[in-house]
């Protein structure tokens, strides 16, 4: 009788065979050492999408914009269901432990580093830059996601309308996304009973 458990039916979405549990929890170790600063989701797609083929692009993205929706933070929502999506309950714990691992450590041991050195020259603007940074690969991921996600002129303005509204002019972004929630549903509709998806 074998010790290994077969993984079951590869799931709707996947380009692949479901990876192992070891796998999932190296990879997330990996995204979770690779975007400490934010960038979670670009460097989740990169990886899952793009290099290893888990998930295909549009799976991704309906992941994302549910676990945008969901409360709490993108990457671990991300993170939990990508495992779950790969592997079950097992996948998601392998996902969330790999992608919380570095940043424990990592915080804990910065955050003696600052006690000891916070007041120091320099240090403000390491932190700064790497602020910086992290919006620049957020953005960056943005525009890349957009590009292959929004096929005409009407989401295209929609998303516009929205970015603008929650971003320039500071409206709560619950009542801009229950305002664009209900137009975006009827155009996904109509545009899926014309055939142009």
């Amino acid at each position: 009788m074998p010790n290994d458990v077969a993984p079951g039916p590869v799931p709707r979405g996947m380009a692949g065979g479901a990876p192992s549990l070891g796998a999932i929890f190296g990879c997330f170790l990996g995204i979770g050492l690779s975007s400490f600063g934010g960038g979670t989701t670009a460097w989740m797609r990169k990886e899952l999408v793009r290099k290893r083929g888990w998930l295909e692009e549009r799976p991704f993205l309906a992941g994302l914009a549910l676990c945008q929706i969901a409360p709490g933070p993108n990457g671990m929502n991300l993170a939990v269901f990508v495992g779950t999506n790969l592997r079950g309950m097992r996948g998601a714990v392998a996902a969330l432990g790999g992608l919380m691992l570095p940043p424990v450590v990592i915080v804990m041991a910065a955050g003696l580093l600052y006690l000891r050195a916070g007041t120091l020259p320099g240090v403000q603007n390491v932190l700064t830059g790497v602020g910086a940074a992290a919006v620049g690969l957020m953005f960056a991921n943005g525009v890349q996601i957009a590009r292959r996600a929004i096929r005409s002129a009407v989401p295209g303005l929609l998303a516009t309308a929205l970015a603008v509204t929650i971003g320039l002019l500071h409206a709560p972004l619950l009542p801009a996304l229950l305002v664009t929630f209900p137009v975006s549903w009827v155009l996904a509709r109509r545009a899926r009973r014309q055939g142009r998806v």
